[in-house]
């Protein structure tokens, strides 16, 4: 993901920034810090922690870890909580598929980032002259405008040497000092 963004923006520290931004938002949405079912549904729980890594990654941890295992109650005298449990009600993770799954899908991720990220780096390639172009025309146009820039002199008292093409070096050959105008 960082390599899509290094590729859309200008310059290394504008990378930075947004890159520090893009991996917060996928970090909060993964469920390190709440819970995906915590999540508001709307945006940041069904697409956006659906295609964070994170977020399988995590699923899949806690899979790998806790299934098959038991704990000792918070409370005497209370039934042992099994890993199972601690997954479905404590965590909100459901266990309809294995932590397979959940690894394939950061796999797939990780290609369809870099299929992106080409994609993006032939459609940049691709619109560079057209842009180049478009740039060019917008800075004659504002330089146009200036006085500066114009053809005509502005002040009538300048010399009429002053756009006269030099004289040829051949003729100037044997001269000791440059010719008049």
């Amino acid at each position: 993901l960082m390599m899509i963004i290094s590729a859309l923006v200008p310059n290394f520290l504008m990378g930075l920034i947004l890159g520090a931004g893009v991996i917060g938002i996928m970090m909060l949405t993964s469920g390190f810090f709440r819970l995906l079912p915590e999540l508001p549904k709307i945006f940041w729980r069904y697409p956006v922690s659906y295609i964070v890594y994170g977020s399988w990654g995590l699923k899949g941890a806690y899979k790998n870890d806790l299934i098959g295992l038991e704990f000792e109650p918070m409370m005497p005298g209370q039934p042992k909580l099994t890993g199972e449990y601690i997954i479905t009600k404590m965590m909100g993770l459901s266990l309809n598929h294995s932590k397979w799954l959940d690894l394939s899908m950061i796999f797939v991720l990780l290609f369809a980032y870099r299929l992106i990220f080409f994609l993006v780096l032939k459609a940049k390639e691709a619109a560079a002259p057209y842009i180049r172009v478009a740039y060019t025309r917008f800075t004659i146009k504002r330089l146009e405008r200036r006085a500066s820039f114009r053809k005509t002199l502005a002040m009538s008292s300048m010399s009429k040497r002053h756009n006269q093409p030099p004289h040829p070096m051949a003729v100037q050959e044997g001269l000791n000092s440059p010719m008049p105008y």
